[in-house]
């Protein structure tokens, strides 16, 4: 009976997306009160504890605040830093062709010329260019690389030094593969190259010119201030958790708050200078970081080239940890950025659903619906895991009765088998994430950030029949004994 209601459950955790609005004409512009009006909207739709944003047109700030709470309960505002996830991957993308436009790095070099630690099990990996590690067509994958579910290192050396067992899974330069040791390698040749640690790399050549004096690069999850910490969302509320521990620094490990992606932003769409006309890069190493590579017309160096609802070009990416999501966009043909910090996880998609009703509001098309808490699915969960315990309990309590009325042979035992069913699918639950995920390597612990009430119900299921497993072999032994 237990495992039929894990079946029963195992649809449950998908939720269909809206279809995109008609397009409608442009309006001449946004303001301050129409972001806060948006943004409030939507949190009161969702339930989104806090978040913060930033909109920006040409070289100006539209609007960058904080709304909502860190889990400290500590208000956000325009300058708390937030985890901006794989957001970050653009800025380790710009840090490398500043080393380029100087001179000390070749795009289209191999790698192993510019980081000779850079070694890997395979002889084509030689032929890798810092090109190919930013458009993500190294040939690296998750399916001979574990990202998450390997022993995690603490550093950038050791992240690259981890790499020397693996193996490719295409040929350099053929495929395109999102895999975020590509943009940890580049961050650590940015480190090897400048001989300045990744993090002061950014503070001084990128943030400090820039003007973003809340941000700076951490390496793992653990490292999280408490600002920066996030929620899973359970019956429509939010649950404050620690980040699973994972390492991130070059891929994932940027911390920025609103005021400075407000900057960041503007630098992106105004040829490469920021608020104050400092340049961080020049207009054809910009344009060159915004443009498609040859294999992927959808991914350039460290962004993703899209469009928007009603069919404008946009540069954008997302960033997804467990507990908190971010996303970028700049819309060329209008001159706006938008940027959006959101403490939830990537199971809920609060930062990009939010950017999307920002980009509505500047384009003038109808708002995309804010979707609603999945409070009837987690209900459905957790009635189940609730009706697990109890069959449990009558499982074990009637466990005696069971074994008084069977004779104890081979074919008695083969008939508890069925009770261990929910053990190897507990024990694997990862792989079938990561399959689902299309080969990306998740971890176990992940898979309870993103289904956390399906798991709450796997876990009881599994424990029960076990429970009762062991009650009846007791009852056997026994009668087995009289």
């Amino acid at each position: 009976m237990i495992t039929r209601l894990l079946v029963l459950a195992g649809a449950a955790a998908l939720a269909a997306s809206p279809a995109p609005a008609a397009p409608a004409a442009p309006p001449a512009g946004i303001d301050a009160a129409a972001v806060d009006a948006a943004v409030r909207q939507y949190r009161d739709a969702t339930g989104l504890p806090g978040a913060a944003v930033a909109v920006t047109r040409g070289t100006e700030v539209v609007h960058a605040a904080g709304y909502g709470h860190t889990p400290a309960g500590d208000p956000i505002t325009a300058r708390t830093p937030m985890a901006v996830a794989s957001v970050s991957k653009s800025f380790t993308a710009l840090a490398v062709m500043q080393l380029v436009e100087a001179g000390r790095v070749e795009l289209d070099g191999p790698v192993h010329r510019h980081l000779p630690e850079f070694t890997m099990d395979d002889p084509r990996a030689a032929r890798i260019t810092v090109r190919q590690l930013l458009d993500q067509t190294s040939g690296m994958s998750d399916t001979t690389f574990p990202a998450f579910t390997r022993r995690q290192p603490g550093s950038l050396r050791e992240a690259v030094a981890g790499m020397r067992t693996a193996r490719l899974a295409a040929a350099p330069g053929t495929r395109w593969e999102y895999h975020n040791p590509n943009f940890q390698v580049a961050a650590r040749l940015v480190e090897v190259v400048s001989g300045l640690p990744f993090d002061e790399y950014l503070r001084t050549r990128v943030f400090a010119p820039l003007g973003m004096t809340d941000s700076r690069t951490l390496d793992v999850a653990a490292d999280l201030p408490s600002s920066a910490r996030g929620h899973l969302m359970v019956l429509g509320r939010p649950v404050a958790l620690p980040e699973p521990p994972a390492f991130g620094n070059g891929s994932g490990g940027v911390l920025s708050s609103a005021h400075d992606m407000a900057a960041w932003l503007i630098a992106q769409g105004n040829q490469g200078r920021g608020p104050e006309g400092t340049a961080v890069v020049s207009p054809a190493g910009l344009a060159t970081l915004h443009r498609p590579s040859a294999v992927s017309d959808s991914y350039a160096l460290g962004w993703f080239v899209e469009k928007t609802g009603s069919g404008a070009p946009m540069i954008a990416h997302s960033g997804d940890l467990f507990t908190s999501t971010a996303y970028q966009a700049l819309l060329p043909a209008s001159g706006y950025g938008v940027a959006v910090m959101a403490n939830t996880g990537l199971a809920y998609g609060h930062a990009s659903a939010l950017a999307e009703r920002l980009i509505a509001l500047i384009e003038g098309t109808p708002a995309p619906s804010a979707g609603t808490p999945l409070v009837v699915v987690d209900a459905v969960l957790l009635v189940l895991a609730v009706a697990c315990a109890a069959l449990t309990g009558r499982g074990v309590l009637r466990s005696r009765r069971w074994a008084a009325g069977r004779t104890v042979r081979p074919w008695t035992l083969v008939r508890l088998l069925p009770l261990l069913a929910p053990l190897p699918l507990l024990a694997s639950i990862h792989r079938v994430v990561g399959w689902l995920y299309r080969g990306r390597d998740v971890a176990w612990i992940q898979v309870a950030y993103i289904y956390p009430t399906f798991m709450v119900l796997l876990v009881t299921a599994t424990l029960g029949c076990a429970a009762v497993l062991v009650a009846r072999l007791v009852g056997l032994g026994r009668r087995g004994r009289g």
